[in-house]
């Protein structure tokens, strides 16, 4: 008796396990990302966010899937740790996001506003990149953030502080 209630706890385990693993993107939980601040100057001034940073593998590949919102001062932002060519999605993203491919020095190089949630289109940058900052859609309409503004943050070599 006591070996079937041992064999049907593993089975239960194993089928909880499998369940989970299967459960849709929006049902799992979020990692926690490391937070830094980061300011894009525009021509309106400074606009800052908190962003989460996305700098592995997984994360990377993770990115803001099965998210249902963001905070509007919020992002994630993408770290490649050398500049090459990038191309994203919104296969399982819930939300509009605004995409902003940024090069090594800082410059944002093109910006994809708006993608919409669940297009597997391939949302590419312009040329070679360091990074990628998604924003909620519509961010960078609203702030008035451009090609060529400056991202302030560590992975470009730069302080958050602004100029005065």
């Amino acid at each position: 008796m006591m070996d079937f209630v041992g064999m049907m706890r593993r089975v239960l385990l194993v089928l909880m396990l499998v369940c989970g693993a299967a459960l849709p993107v929006s049902a799992q939980p979020q990692p926690t990302l490391p937070q830094s601040d980061l300011v894009i100057e525009t021509s309106k001034g400074p606009q800052k966010f908190r962003v989460e940073l996305a700098d592995t593998d997984a994360t990377r590949s993770r990115g803001m899937m099965g998210r249902r919102s963001m905070l509007p001062d919020a992002g994630m932002l993408f770290d490649f740790g050398q500049e090459l060519p990038a191309t994203f999605w919104m296969k399982n993203t819930l939300i509009p996001l605004d995409m902003l491919f940024i090069r090594a020095d800082g410059t944002i190089l093109n910006i994809h506003q708006r993608a919409i949630p669940h297009d597997e289109t391939g949302i590419s940058s312009a040329g070679p990149v360091r990074g990628v900052l998604e924003l909620n859609g519509g961010t960078a309409s609203r702030l008035g953030i451009r090609p060529g503004d400056r991202v302030r943050h560590a992975i470009f070599g730069s302080s958050t502080a602004t100029k005065r």
